[in-house]
């Protein structure tokens, strides 16, 4: 194959969204466990793993075959032995930041989740969470986003930042859809200031959840007067969150918005997916670094990975 034909002519960015999960062997459930299913710790000798890549331009790269990979499973090499283009719905979450400090920036916000929902299939899902001085799931699971788009219209700026608390309530409104593809996107423009759950409550949820984060901020820049602490440590956070994840935080200018929005729906739909049984098969609900390596065609400019960064194994 020619190298060119591998690299997207889309001006898209390249899709960062990449999840590990575990596949279950097709065995019977057992009797009244009383335990929900996960998508991490489950019985599976199954790894998959969606990969994203991108050329220097930041445009998805397709038409890979499995040999340009390799996946390490906590330094270990691994034999692929599935590999494909992930092609399914997805539920996402939009936590979306109504606090008082977003004011002007509330009308591109809108803008924004519009241009995300352009990018929709029929068979996706979606939900919003608006958060202020508490987070609120204002539309549940919902296949009709011009429902979220309506209630947008009449939000209004006002009261204090509970971001870590929104994250949680996102995360838990997930566990309701039976997508195997769950994303939140977080639309915010500073750090937290009224939330319950703290920094480490959150870091450890989404390590354990299999959701991908992708977070688009709106700061004040860095020597601004009135910054607070925690408006200063909201980039960081979001930035450590998403890359967990193998989603991105992207720091923007209100202007920035829609576009970035748009071209995150496009990264949703972009990933390749390497599957392989794990060496070390020890039911010890450790969690295991993954490592994904590129070996591109010769002729190609240098390719970058995105994916996420671990997964628990199962545990008796």
């Amino acid at each position: 194959m020619a190298a060119g034909a591998l690299l997207a002519g889309a001006a898209a960015l390249c899709g960062l969204y990449a999840q590990v999960s575990v596949v279950p062997r097709p065995t019977p459930p057992p009797p009244d466990s009383g335990r929900p299913p996960t998508n991490l710790r489950v019985d599976s000798r199954l790894v998959l793993v969606p990969v994203s890549v991108c050329d220097p331009q930041n445009r998805p790269v397709t038409g890979l075959e499995k040999e340009h990979f390799k996946v390490f499973d906590d330094k270990v090499e691994q034999t692929v032995t599935q590999f494909g283009m992930e092609d399914e719905p997805v539920a996402v979450g939009l936590v979306f930041d109504i606090s008082g400090s977003m004011g002007d920036k509330l009308r591109l916000s809108r803008m924004a989740a519009a241009k995300f929902f352009d990018t929709a299939n029929p068979d996706d899902e979606f939900f919003l969470v608006e958060f202020n001085d508490q987070p609120k799931v204002v539309v549940p699971l919902t296949r009709d986003f011009e429902e979220i788009q309506n209630q947008l219209t009449f939000a209004q700026s006002k009261g204090r930042t509970a971001l870590l608390d929104a994250i949680f309530l996102g995360l838990h409104e997930l566990k309701r859809s039976k997508k195997n593809r769950k994303a939140l996107l977080i639309i915010s423009d500073g750090g937290d200031n009224a939330s319950r759950y703290t920094e480490t409550e959150i870091r450890n949820s989404v390590r354990e959840s299999d959701v991908l984060i992708y977070a688009m901020g709106v700061y004040e820049s860095p020597g601004a007067r009135g910054r607070s602490p925690e408006e200063a440590g909201g980039p960081g956070l979001l930035t450590e969150l998403s890359e967990q994840t193998g989603g991105r935080h992207y720091p923007v200018n209100a202007m920035e918005m829609p576009d970035i929005a748009a071209k995150i729906g496009i990264e949703l739909r972009n990933r390749y997916v390497l599957g392989y049984s794990p060496t070390d098969q020890q039911r010890d609900g450790r969690y295991h670094h993954v490592l994904v390596k590129l070996n591109p065609p010769k002729g190609l400019p240098p390719l970058k990975a995105y994916w996420r960064l671990g997964y628990y194994a199962p545990a008796d």
